[in-house]
């Protein structure tokens, strides 16, 4: 396994994510009945990429926004949370390879 792949099998089983499938240059991880497929050979970055770097951002709606944030934290996932004028909180987190996911309380 890469030197990636393991960092981001890591950082996706903190997240309480479990593998489904890890083969050479590819590791998919059980979402819900669905899946996360995280393929190597993206560019990655040590910090979070720019927008202009990524301007993909991933964001997961929750039922229990603070809830969500206190789990990730105690499986020792660095969250950045951001409460905004038009009523939003959104909680921003970085992958291995320095792209943002971000989960925000469900309507």
């Amino acid at each position: 396994m890469s030197e990636f792949m393991a960092a981001a099998s890591g950082e996706f089983r903190r997240l309480g994510l479990p593998v489904r499938t890890s083969k050479p240059g590819l590791t998919m991880f059980d979402f819900e009945g669905s899946y996360l497929m995280i393929e190597h050979n993206g560019v990655a970055s040590a910090t979070a990429k720019s927008r202009a770097q990524n301007p993909t951002v991933i964001r997961l709606n929750v039922y229990d926004f603070e809830e969500s944030v206190r789990e990730m934290t105690e499986r020792g996932v660095e969250v950045s949370v951001r409460r905004f004028d038009w009523g939003g909180t959104i909680g921003a987190i970085t992958d291995p390879e320095g792209n943002r996911i971000e989960i925000k309380q469900a309507s």
